[in-house]
This record gives C-alpha cells, structure tokens and sequence, in this order.
C-alpha cells in the first residue's frame, strides 16, 4: 500500500480555481523538540482545509506559522502568489479564533466584533457608521443579530464562539485560521455549530484553515484533510478519500475504531488464521497486517466463511447490536447491523466473523 501523502484532483466543492495557498517545506523546532518537518502542502482559493492529528503531530504549530505567532525554522509560505511570511503580521488580513474564544468581558458584542476595525491606523480605519453597519452585517450573518448589547458572560459557549467568528470576520481577512474552535463546548453544541460553520465559511467566500484532533468534525467539514504525525504530512487528500483509502496503518487507525490481524498475501490470496479470501487490490505480498472496521462485518454460523471466533457479550440497541467476540486470542468489540446479526447470536456461541472491506499493509 501507498504510504506517501497523497492529493486528489478536486475538493469537494469541485472547484477549478488557482491555488489560494503554498505552503513549501515548512521545518520548525523547539529546542530538541522537531514540532513540524519539512511539510508542503496546498489549499485552493476559498478552500476549507483541515488539519488533523494526534497531540504533538504539528497542526497548532503550522497555524501559528500562517498567523505570524511562530517562525519557521525552514521553508516558506505563499498566500495568492505573495511571500506571505515576508508580510507583517498586522497586514497579512488573517482573521483567527482559538477554542476559548478570547472575548474582551467589559465589551458588548458589538464592541468585540468591531474592536479589529477600531484599532487600526486612522487613515486606514472606517468611521463610526460604517464600522456599525459592518457589526449589524456580521451579527446577521452569525444570527445573533439581537445580542449586539449584551456581554459575553450573558451568552452561551455556543453563542461566545460565534461572536469570535463575527469578530475574527469583522477585518474582511483574507485567510481565516480555526484552533480547535469547538473544543469548549459539549457533543451536541459542537454538530450543530459543525453545520453552521460550513455554511458561514461558504457565504464568507474565505481561503479556511482549521484544526482539530476531532476525525469526525475534519472529514464532516471539510473539503479536504490534511493528516500529520510528528510533525510530517502523512496523507493529504478529500475527506472520502482518506477514510477510505488511508495511507498507512496510523491513518486507518486515526480515523475510526480499527480490528487488526496479522495475516499473509501469496498469489493474490489473503489468509487470516484459517480464513482465506480474495486480496485486496495492491496488496503487498508476504507477512501482512489486516485492519477492518467493527461495524463492518458479517455473522455467520461456524460452518459458514469468515474468521473463527466465540461470542462474549451481547448489547441490543434497537435492531442493532455491540458483539464482544473473542478471535484469535483477542477481544474485539463489533457492531452488528440489523441483518448482519442472525438470530440467536448469545454468549458462549462459537460464530464466523466476516471482515467485509479488509485493509492491508506490510508488516512492519
């Protein structure tokens, strides 16, 4: 299997249009500590990118380069064909909001959205309607258009991030930068700001760059995906493409719950302990690992094809169940789906388990 970063052709918008951002092997360090290692990679105008990673992979880093908080040890960065990081921060028009939100407490709504507008230099600043009519746009556009006068500690954690956005868009940015924007608020706060954000992002007509370690929120939200660990690029590409056709055994395992066994590939044929099949397309030869997903399995009677196991524990959920099932020697947790699940399914039962859509990569 590829294990080099990859690039599809086209987002998910489809767009044709030139690239917004170049980011060329961008190396930085902290002391000993090698935080980003010759990254490169691209987004195209109007893009939402995401990256994506484990603690310490780099993301965090790699936005503080685009935002001027940090320099790079090495390489470089072109935003619409200018030597971004040769531009001072105060005028390279990026708009950034972090997970805490970082709104002014003794300013209304209103004066936190407007406040990248007031403090610019005087020849450069709006007058006083006009920086009005802007916050009533972006009050609007972030549907809290009745709260200009309240104080942040009068909102939600929900509301609060939006008026971080309103503000972050206040300066008409070029770029908007998103550090873990979600990362305070509760699981059901996040999905229904997750969609809101796509469609602000669409309607500000921006080049967007976010971060999160959250896998469903990066292939739900963006174009494309950007995946790193310790400090590289490990793959690079639309958000259905990643998932499912990973790199590498760290990107399949990153991006969902993940069984694996070892196994061997000879003549074009996959066995897995006493179970044999057709290898996937690609497939190394030799000693293998095979990953496959728990929801992505088939029950079976002991005299049926798939991999021996005996059932431990059973969970109903509706039509649906959690199936502890003990294979080779080890405990996976699978999820059966409606008819994938036979009757009569129950502990101590001896079943086949059929991986449906294994992956397969060279053992290491």
């Amino acid at each position: 299997m590829n294990s080099q970063p990859t690039e599809d052709t086209e987002g998910r918008t489809g767009a044709a249009g030139g690239l917004s951002l170049d980011i060329r092997n961008i190396s930085k360090s902290f002391g000993r500590f090698p935080a980003l290692n010759d990254v490169s990679l691209q987004a195209r105008d109007k893009e939402f990118l995401a990256l994506l990673g484990p603690s310490g992979s780099g993301k965090t880093t790699l936005l503080r380069v685009l935002a001027g908080l940090e320099r790079p040890d090495a390489g470089e960065v072109r935003f619409g064909g200018e030597d971004f990081l040769s531009i001072p921060v105060r005028r390279r028009r990026v708009g950034m909001v972090f997970q805490h939100y970082a709104l002014f407490r003794h300013m209304t709504v209103a004066q936190n959205i407007a406040f990248g507008l007031t403090v610019r230099p005087r020849r450069e600043r709006p007058s006083k309607s006009e920086t009005a009519d802007r916050v009533a746009d972006l009050l609007k556009l972030v549907q809290l258009e009745d709260l200009g006068g309240r104080f942040p500690a009068q909102l939600s954690g929900g509301q609060r991030q939006r008026v971080a956005l309103a503000r972050a868009l206040a300066i008409e940015p070029r770029m908007l930068l998103l550090d873990e924007p979600f990362g305070a608020l509760d699981a059901q706060v996040r999905r229904d700001l997750r969609r809101w954000l796509r469609e602000l992002h669409d309607r500000a007509g921006v080049t967007t760059v976010f971060v999160t370690h959250d896998q469903e929120e990066a292939l739900d939200l963006a174009d494309r995906v950007a995946i790193l660990k310790d400090g590289r690029l490990v793959q690079l590409g639309a958000p259905n493409e990643v998932y499912e056709h990973p790199a590498d055994p760290f990107v399949y395992d990153f991006l969902g719950a993940a069984c694996r066994l070892p196994g061997t590939v000879s003549d074009g044929r996959l066995t897995v302990a006493d179970w044999e099949t057709r290898a996937p397309k690609d497939a190394p030869s030799g000693a293998v690992e095979v990953f496959f997903r728990p929801d992505e399995v088939m029950f079976a009677p002991l005299d049926g094809s798939g991999l021996a196991g005996e059932v431990k524990a059973v969970v109903q959920r509706g039509p649906d169940a959690r199936v502890e099932c003990l294979i080779e020697g080890r405990l996976f947790e699978l999820q059966a789906r409606g008819p994938t699940l036979p009757n009569g399914v129950a502990p101590g039962l001896a079943v086949r388990v059929k991986p449906l859509r294994p992956h397969v990569y060279p053992k290491p």
